[in-house]
């Protein structure tokens, strides 16, 4: 009867506390995963009293910020080496996965009826093709008018992992881009106008006539942007649909030993979207008891927040990929 008393005391003190008092966690990072952290912060909070502080600063000033452990975790859609994380001492596993889009702004051309190949995408944000009207583009979008108007490219000014996946799939679809700017976080831009995060970007986008650029689908959809159509890497037309993001991410193949880092562009298959990343939680390995808290809160996204993924544009893990996460955060957080 003692230990019955003692064991309903207990579960009512642990409910008072969750009640009133919650923990405060600290992150920052990729603007890429954004809108859908800050769903299942609200979620969470409401579900547990906990709050989850996300800042949206780039994956480059998550790297940062978690590597001077200012933060609780960072966040980056630039996979990091397990090189890298040894050095920094840090563990890291995949959040979501999610699809960049070529959006743009070009009165009276539709949303997913401009057909970009990669290689002309290529050029486009090289400074090759710097007209609507380029026979490169007219080649494939014969049935559209398009404007004899100069294309203003818009790119992330600050150190993105967005900008490190697309600049992944331009090297992928040109040797010429691969050559002279190659794959990363920050490059210097042949031509264009930058913007701070996603969110920069996509304000450039809106305020500026003819203008193109890469954002993430979340962003897409928020700001009612139309899409170009791109090719697979087999070279079929593509659109930028979830059934496309889910084709491409059944590829992904992570595994614990290299801290799951991966790739997702150009994955094969006819209807795989060429621009799918995951974005990636990374952890202090010394700071077990606040890890544990994070983690409570990507454990209970991964039960709960799937919808969420979903309804965001968002392609959720597989639940075989996060039982693999959990026997990682099993296996080095204890």
């Amino acid at each position: 009867m003692l230990k019955k008393i003692a064991s309903v005391a207990l579960i009512a003190a642990v409910t008072m506390t969750s009640s009133f008092a919650g923990d405060k966690i600290n992150g920052a990072g990729a603007s890429f995963p954004a809108p859908l952290y800050y769903d299942w912060a609200y979620n969470y909070k409401n579900d547990t009293k906990n709050v989850i502080n996300y800042q949206s600063i780039g994956s480059g000033g998550g790297i940062k910020q978690i590597t001077s452990r200012i933060v609780d975790f960072g966040a980056t859609d630039a996979p990091l080496t397990t090189k890298e994380l040894a050095k920094a001492k840090l563990l890291q596993f995949p959040a979501v996965i999610g699809s960049i889009d070529v959006v743009f702004n070009v009165p009276g051309i539709a949303d997913e009826t401009l057909k970009l190949k990669n290689s002309v995408v290529a050029d486009i944000f090289a400074g090759k093709i710097t007209m609507w009207n380029d026979a490169a583009i007219v080649a494939d979008n014969k049935d559209l008018k398009l404007p004899n108007e100069k294309i203003v490219v818009a790119h992330r000014s600050d150190g993105s992992g967005t900008t490190y996946n697309f600049t992944y799939y331009l090297s992928g679809s040109s040797e010429s881009w691969k050559n002279t700017y190659g794959t990363g976080k920050a490059i210097n831009w042949a031509v264009g106008i930058g913007g701070k995060g996603n969110e920069g970007v996509s304000s450039l986008i809106k305020q500026t006539p003819n203008s193109i650029g890469y954002v993430e689908s979340a962003f897409k959809d928020q700001n009612n942007f139309t899409a170009a159509v791109l090719e697979s890497k087999s070279g079929a037309w593509v659109k930028a649909t979830d059934e496309n993001f889910k084709a491409a991410a059944k590829y992904a193949s992570w595994t614990k030993e290299d801290n799951f880092y991966a790739m997702l562009a150009l994955q094969p298959g006819d209807t795989s979207y060429p621009i799918v990343a995951a974005t990636f939680i990374l952890l202090p390995v010394e700071k077990p008891e606040m890890n544990k808290k994070v983690l409570q809160f990507f454990d209970y996204a991964f039960k709960k927040g799937d919808d969420s993924a979903k309804k965001l544009g968002y392609v959720a893990l597989p639940e075989a990929t996060k039982n693999t996460i959990r026997e990682y955060w099993a296996t080095n957080i204890k």
